[in-house]
């Protein structure tokens, strides 16, 4: 997606670690308008394909998904990273390793929301090395849910998490897939 690269060339930042900074416009700042270009862009990639829900994880990857489930007119339900007193009764969990934050949490769906009838495309913000994606696919799994597929804003190509989650043979569908990244030069895209 063009308009997404460019959107990255121009306001993204690229920091030591492999960090890549785009809060000024998609998990900190939320542009919008920008948001919408994303919902459109998923809906003609997942064009005739049967969703009723749309699963993410909290917190990035929540406002990118609400605009998204528009498109399919379908909810969305968001894995949550630590169980509160609003989750009653059964939940399903996984452990997932986070890149950014360098630690491991449980994420958490209640019971009532997943079921064996749903087809789920999972959004998220950003792919590197699988962990929270292979999360989310574990609570589908366990729930006896179908996965339709996975709709990734940045995929970082060079960090493996994408061929990993293409070779369980799931289908991953990436804006933008940064091959590389350095603080002089910024990222590099796969065509």
């Amino acid at each position: 997606m063009q308009l997404l690269k460019d959107k990255i060339r121009n306001e993204g930042k690229v920091k030591d670690g492999n960090v890549l900074k785009v809060d000024s416009f998609l998990n900190h700042q939320m542009d919008i308008k920008f948001f919408n270009e994303i919902g459109k862009e998923f809906k003609r990639r997942f064009e005739g394909e049967e969703i009723t829900k749309i699963l993410t994880i909290e917190s990035s990857g929540i406002g990118i998904a609400c605009i998204v489930a528009q498109y399919f007119d379908v909810p969305v339900v968001f894995a949550k990273k630590s169980k509160t007193s609003n989750i009653a009764g059964d939940v399903y969990t996984h452990k997932v390793q986070s890149f950014t934050h360098n630690r491991i949490f449980d994420i958490i769906v209640a019971k009532d929301f997943l079921n064996p009838e749903d087809k789920i495309l999972v959004i998220d913000d950003f792919l590197a090395k699988g962990s929270a994606l292979q999360g989310l696919i574990g609570l589908i799994q366990d729930a006896g849910a179908t996965l339709v597929g996975a709709g990734i804003v940045i995929e970082k190509g060079f960090q493996g998490g994408g061929e990993l989650i293409r070779n369980m043979g799931v289908r991953v569908e990436s804006l933008a897939i940064v091959d590389g990244m350095t603080e002089k030069e910024g990222c590099i895209f796969r065509n």
